[in-house]
């Protein structure tokens, strides 16, 4: 093929392909559904959204047949007008999951546990579908997995819905890519805010407390801290050492005891006044931001979390913990006690504002390149249970869920920032040194 030539036409069995995005919004999300849709669709393949991720599809039943316009759309070149740049999803999100009751390879022959992703399969082959782009975050890449898992168990000569995944999170800590859609524009959004934060903080000679989201690992909150200029980030990497203990608690799933790592709560105040006191003493500031992400929560002792609800996936409910106000005020006791002065010191919860925001050049050209992604492995490659992942110069490639899901729990495993990395060390490297 020359330089300006287009593809090659590929005959495919795929005659129509459904589009379904779920879990937290992400910028370049429409980057992602609109590119894949229009590579089916100048090869002749029809493209159907799924409305508001799984959660239509699952209330599926023959006397309920879905209906087009309300549980899908379909999606045509109009439709997809000048979409790639733009905010929000068109195809709206949730988080319901048809395979939440699903934990092991033996729950595939429970009638009763598979029903939600029986009715999702047969919600699909009710209009007609032939294949499945799932766009979402770690959740729904097991979901994928579990769909692909349930149709194994399907009699001989069934009908296969082949399904292929696209990475998303503003999180960043997907196993398989080195960067996901959205987390560069994600980033800059919340580094934005930081240093709007800073300017005020300066004018009262106040701090800033902020919690910004990061569930499992702290890719935005150490991005959002060196690029928006932040005093000090903390988030689960730094969770070891010192500031770690164990603590015999209740497993909420199996009510069973167990062991688990806790923070020390006194000793991470302790270290935040000390970068308080060091900035003041040694660079004459009395201002500053420090940076949170939210899934140091899920290290909080149990007597921080008691009363905070669980989602549908096993995840407490941060939003809930309201981690920046909690520990804005034991900072702010703490330092007055060991300085004998008050200091001003507000908590704030970041990340909303990132997730819908208007996506940046690069995360534009990464979601274009996973949505071509998908066309190339379920019609030129042909593939199954594929994750699409970018490296290098946007080079495509398609890693098996098998590498990304652990086998026996079927849970997917998360990319933390490493501990001692240069990007790790970046952050320290560029914060106040405390003696």
């Amino acid at each position: 093929m020359s330089s300006l030539s287009h593809p090659a036409h590929v005959d495919s069995p795929i005659k129509k392909v459904a589009i379904l995005f779920a879990g937290g919004p992400a910028p370049a999300a429409n980057a992602v559904i609109s590119t894949a849709a229009v590579s089916f669709l100048r090869s002749g393949i029809e493209v159907v959204g799924a409305l508001y991720g799984y959660s239509n599809l699952v209330q599926y039943s023959p006397e309920k047949p879905l209906v087009a316009g309300k549980d899908y759309v379909q999606i045509d070149h109009r439709m997809l007008k000048r979409s790639r740049n733009s905010q929000g999803i068109m195809i709206g999100t949730a988080r319901a999951n048809p395979g939440k009751h699903v934990s092991s390879p033996e729950h595939l022959k429970d009638p009763e546990k598979i029903k939600p992703l029986k009715t999702v399969y047969d919600a699909l082959f009710s209009i007609g579908v032939d294949a499945l782009i799932s766009i979402g975050g770690d959740d729904t890449l097991k979901t994928a997995n579990k769909f692909k898992l349930f149709q194994q168990h399907l009699p001989a000569g069934s009908k296969r819905i082949p399904v292929v995944h696209l990475p998303k999170t503003i999180d960043n800590d997907y196993m398989g890519i080195d960067f996901t859609f959205g987390y560069f524009t994600a980033v800059d959004t919340l580094a934005a805010e930081i240093r709007n934060l800073l300017a005020d903080a300066e004018a009262n000679r106040a701090y800033f407390l902020t919690e910004t989201m990061g569930r499992s690992a702290g890719w935005l909150a150490y991005g959002a801290a060196i690029a928006g200029e932040a005093s000090l980030v903390i988030s689960v990497e730094d969770m070891h050492g010192e500031y770690i203990e164990t603590e015999r608690s209740v497993d909420p799933k199996t009510n069973q005891a167990v062991e688990r790592p806790v923070m020390k709560v006194p000793a991470v105040v302790d270290r935040i006044v000390k970068t308080m006191r060091a900035r003041e003493e040694q660079e004459g500031k009395e201002f500053g931001v420090i940076v949170m992400a939210e899934g140091v929560a899920e290290y909080l002792p149990d007597e921080y979390l008691k009363g905070i609800p669980r989602d549908e996936h096993g995840h407490i409910s941060i939003s809930k913990v309201n981690l920046g106000t909690r520990f804005a005020k034991m900072v702010s006791d703490e330092y007055q006690k060991q300085t004998g002065k008050p200091r001003k010191i507000t908590g704030l919860q970041l990340g909303y504002e990132a997730r819908c925001a208007r996506p940046h050049a690069f995360d534009v050209m990464l979601g274009s390149q996973l949505g071509v992604g998908a066309y190339r492995a379920l019609v030129e490659e042909k593939l199954d249970g594929v994750m699409v992942s970018v490296s290098g110069q946007l080079d495509l490639n398609y890693v098996n869920f098998d590498t990304l899901v652990n086998p026996e729990t079927l849970v997917t495993v998360v990319r933390y920032v490493t501990r001692d990395s240069d990007f790790h060390k970046l952050a320290r490297f560029l914060e106040t040194h405390v003696k």
